[in-house]
């Protein structure tokens, strides 16, 4: 069985999906969908930025969620792949909807778009951080996070990546508490991001509850094939109660902790058989191969990556 990922923010990069768009003109109309979705010229934000602007997280989104969804536009119409499995890291989970018929394009474009803006509105800047910690399990992390806490100032596991690299997430210093901390547990590595807000922290519930809002008015359907939910790891309903399954789940996502490294697992133990990166970069390659190494893993951000995906079978979703 074939498994698509889908990169999530950090993954931006100016000029990112030109080559496909220059290569495949049937890719032309979804480029217009999404920028009459948000009356904004995201093609032309995607192929020559400026940089400052791609970066900002309200534009970041959906600009990575068109990229992922022209790349895998491509794969179906040229190799006739589609996924039987499917998982985002975190806005990435949004792509994998789309792919599984779960969300219309046009309204996970606007969607994103709405996320990144209550997010960067939650929390004034500089009130928030975040940081990674490596070489350190699940469990010893979420106990620092927990010592690091004071009177109102919180932190929390915000990404569980893999192969012991956990990011953290709340108040800022909480968060530089949990890199002393970490660092005299033992560490192999601990550093602050140069991220613009506490994403996955309890401190985003103010922009999950606007989400809550926009998202009880969009339809949903339940998905044609078997997507993991970031926040449990466990695979949406293919049902007429999904609907509320997506919603529920997408909007704990916002202020809940990525379980990406048990969304993998679970992909290989629902029977993966390769893991293709649906998008731009190969930041999931590598949290993939660290996680389950031995698994096949593809890349598909570039016309040339196609022809090493040309002797996988065609899947067919359900």
């Amino acid at each position: 069985m074939i498994a698509f990922v889908f990169p999530g923010q950090g993954s931006q990069q100016v000029g990112m999906g030109r080559a496909l768009y220059d290569a495949y003109p049937y890719l032309r109309p979804l480029y217009d969908e999404a920028d009459a979705a948000l009356s904004h010229p995201l093609r032309l934000l995607c192929f020559e930025g400026p940089e400052d602007e791609l970066t900002r997280t309200k534009w970041t989104q959906p600009a990575l969620l068109l990229t992922s969804i022209a790349a895998a536009t491509v794969l179906d119409r040229e190799l006739g792949l589609r996924p039987t499995l499917a998982a985002g890291h975190s806005l990435g989970e949004y792509s994998a909807l789309v792919v599984a018929g779960a969300l219309r394009f046009s309204d996970a474009v606007r969607l994103v778009h709405l996320r990144g803006q209550f997010m960067q509105e939650a929390v004034p800047e500089g009130k928030g951080a975040m940081a990674a910690v490596v070489g350190l399990d699940a469990e010893s992390v979420a106990q620092i996070c927990a010592q690091a806490q004071s009177g109102d100032e919180s932190c929390q596991p915000a990404n569980e990546n893999g192969a012991g690299q956990i990011v953290v997430s709340g108040h800022r210093p909480a968060v530089e508490r949990v890199v002393a901390l970490a660092k005299a547990a033992g560490s192999k590595l601990v550093k602050l991001l140069p991220v613009s807000a506490p994403f996955h922290s309890a401190l985003m519930q103010p922009a999950a509850d606007r989400l809550a809002a926009e998202l009880a008015v969009v339809p949903i359907a339940a998905p044609r094939c078997t997507v993991l939910a970031n926040i449990d790891a466990e695979p949406y309903p293919s049902s007429d109660d999904s609907g509320e399954a997506v919603r529920s789940r997408l909007v704990r996502q916002v202020a809940g902790t990525v379980r990406w490294e048990r969304c993998v697992q679970k992909l290989a133990a629902l029977g993966a058989t390769a893991v293709v990166e649906v998008g731009h970069g190969r930041v999931l390659s590598g949290m993939v191969k660290r996680i389950t190494p031995g698994l096949p893993l593809y890349a598909v951000g570039q016309p040339a990556d196609l022809e090493a995906l040309r002797s996988l079978p065609t899947q067919a979703t359900r």
